[in-house]
């Protein structure tokens, strides 16, 4: 198939010189979206990106306590809603109807005959905590419903109210409060804290104890113990020992134990017990050279399942908890897995599952039977299978000889000549891009015939811990070289074009697209930056209250003389004048973490230098796009913007 190119036509903030007519065959972007210099985009095209554009997926989102019905989240509309399924393949009845997408859901936990969920506005992040009647799906916000975050719902064994975070204190600290959500007046701070990485994991039998984390960075956090009756905090680990990850604690069914993941004394995170007692660590999973990402254990607390992530893909275990046993479960499709949990039988796991074929849908494994049921079934819109790319894994060496990995997805097979590449960075920077769906962007590799690769440069995480960290600080520039040698792998490709490479990528991706865009300005054709940090300093100072020191930690502290000026040397802002090909930047105006502030001083500098600029901004999202026809108006926008500047 050819590729079609379409002439501009110049559009004007506050005039217009194209005719009624005309605007008839072009798309229109909504209100909500502010655009400059974006290049009209025929309805022609909107209906052939349409084919690709109408996938949808589901994810668990909760287990009712007693009866075999599951709440998933999928969006119908505009944006993901949660959808009530009671049997398998079932109809998906939506129970929440909103503009905002709605986000987690934890039933109350003897009856199950409401859900507490989180929902902000406008992408902000400030979610707020409602109470849904299930028989009348009427909502009862049940927070402050301002600029406060509040959320990890943990429930007292007897249902009669939950434990939960929130910032709304002061904006930065996310302190311990409680609350029966029959009487909201309830609620009362149990726990005041320093720092905006405080979560609960875990509360004991007896409802006297929580187990609290405290996440200091990617590669530190802490372990806790909270009196929830005198408010007593007491710690756990040492909160003295560095750069050691010990996270997701679970109560095990014997006194003063619990379970938890850690990468103490490995590269990688793995299950194991601590001793409450004697501060005993002992280690369940080291014969698997990965990281342990998730687990679950069961109500009687003597089976846990968990899932590794090996290479960029997950594979879930099963342990027998009395004699730490485990055998992986096989018959599950190679892809990614998530919200995996127990029902409170302890009979089933639920979990859901995504493949490079399919978008994530929801599953129940049997574990008398070993029988794996398919709960949903996802609509993929026209796409079918001949049309999905297949992720290859790919290797390449560095600047100082590290190997660094990353995902390939070829141009369709019905391309013939050298392929033009589109190199998307993930953000984090402590991400990882994996062997995962596509979805929309088949229509890339199967319709304009670029290539796709997605890399997992140092500071990635899944590659253990050193690895991790080798971004950290005044390191923070190896990783555009990660790139740089990428550029030079593509080159030794006989069927990749070097002369034709885009970049993309989003929030940390989107620094990595700006630095990338003038390091290797020669080597480039085009970029698209999504919410990405042109300076860390301007950064640091904008961002949320409860992120900045959390964030400290990982690119350096700002306050710091030395620190400060390497950001200002190193800012994709003050190296504008080595960028020398077109741009396109895209942000959430209601963004918390990258401020769009960060895209605009970005914007004004390449404008002012006379640089080929395309915006969108968007006036009801924040870090990054969540409703689908804002979705929808960026893909065809950047398609625009590959036509015209990446195949021409």
């Amino acid at each position: 198939m050819k590729i079609k190119f379409f002439v501009l036509v110049p559009t004007f903030i506050g005039l217009s010189f194209v005719s009624a007519q005309q605007k008839q065959n072009y798309v229109s972007p909504n209100e909500n979206l502010i655009t400059e210099n974006i290049a009209s985009i025929p309805s022609e095209l909107a209906g052939q990106v349409k084919k690709y554009s109408e996938a949808r997926g589901a994810s668990l989102a909760e287990i009712h306590p007693l009866k075999n019905e599951i709440i998933i989240n999928t969006r119908f509309g505009s944006t993901s809603q949660l959808h009530l399924v009671s049997m398998p393949m079932g109809a998906r009845k939506q129970i929440t109807f909103f503009d905002e997408p709605v986000s987690g859901a934890s039933y109350e936990p003897i009856k199950g005959e409401y859900l507490i969920y989180s929902k902000d506005i406008g992408g902000n992040e400030f979610g707020q905590l409602f109470k849904l009647d299930l028989k009348t799906l009427q909502s009862t916000l049940l927070t402050d419903g301002g600029k406060s975050q509040n959320g990890g719902v943990t429930w007292r064994k007897d249902g009669k109210g939950f434990y939960y975070s929130s910032t709304k204190r002061n904006g930065g600290d996310r302190d311990i409060y409680y609350m029966d959500p029959n009487n909201p007046a309830s609620n009362k701070l149990i726990l005041e804290v320093k720092g905006g990485g405080w979560g609960i994991e875990d509360i004991s039998k007896d409802n006297k104890q929580l187990l609290v984390s405290e996440y200091i960075s990617a590669n530190e956090s802490h372990l806790w113990a909270l009196d929830t009756e005198t408010g007593k905090l007491t710690e756990i680990t040492d909160r003295k020992s560095k750069n050691i990850v010990q996270t997701n604690a679970k109560y095990s069914d014997k006194q003063d134990e619990i379970w938890f993941v850690t990468d103490r004394d490995n590269e990688f995170a793995r299950l194991a017990t601590l001793n409450l007692s004697t501060k005993k660590i002992t280690y369940y999973t080291s014969k698997i050279p990965w990281n342990v990402e998730q687990y679950s254990i069961s109500e009687d607390k003597k089976k846990i399942v968990f899932v590794t992530n090996e290479a960029g893909r997950n594979k879930m275990y099963l342990m027998n908890t009395a004699d730490k046993s485990y055998q992986e479960i096989k018959n599950i499709p190679i892809g990614l897995i998530g919200n995996v949990d127990f029902t409170k039988n302890n009979e089933n796991i639920f979990f859901s599952e995504s493949t490079a074929q399919t978008s994530s849908d929801v599953f129940k494994l049997n574990l008398k039977s070993g029988k794996i049921e398919q709960w949903t079934e996802s609509e993929l819109g026209e796409m079918q299978q001949s049309d999905m790319a297949t992720p290859k894994f790919i290797e390449w060496k560095s600047f100082d000889n590290l190997t660094i990995s990353g995902f390939y997805y070829p141009a369709s097979p019905k391309f013939t000549g050298k392929r033009p590449v589109l190199i998307n960075i993930h953000g984090g920077p402590e991400a990882q891009s994996q062997a995962s769906f596509l979805g929309a962007s088949n229509y890339y590799t199967n319709e304009m015939g670029i290539s796709i690769i997605f890399p997992n440069v140092r500071g990635s995480a899944g590659f253990g811990k050193t690895f991790l960290a080798k971004d950290n600080g005044f390191l923070r520039e190896d990783s555009v070289k990660d790139i740089g040698a990428l550029l030079d792998w593509i080159a030794l490709q006989p069927e990749l074009d070097k002369d034709r490479i885009m970049i993309m990528g989003g929030s940390y991706g989107g620094y990595m697209t700006l630095a990338t865009a003038y390091h290797f300005a020669d080597k480039l054709k085009c970029s698209v930056d999504i919410v990405g940090i042109s300076n860390f300093n301007t950064f640091l100072k904008n961002t949320e209250e409860y992120r900045r020191d959390l964030r400290r930690v990982e690119y350096g502290d700002e306050r710091d003389e030395k620190m400060a000026a390497f950001f200002d040397k190193m800012a994709p802002l003050n190296n504008t004048d080595k960028i020398k090909k077109p741009m396109f930047i895209i942000q959430g105006k209601n963004d918390p973490r990258v401020p769009v502030t960060e895209a605009i001083q970005m914007r004004d500098k390449l404008k002012a230098q006379g640089n080929t600029v395309w915006y969108l901004e968007a006036k009801d999202e924040g870090h990054g796009f969540k409703k689908k026809a804002n979705i929808d108006y960026q893909r065809l926008a950047t398609i625009r913007f590959m036509q015209e500047y990446l195949l021409k």
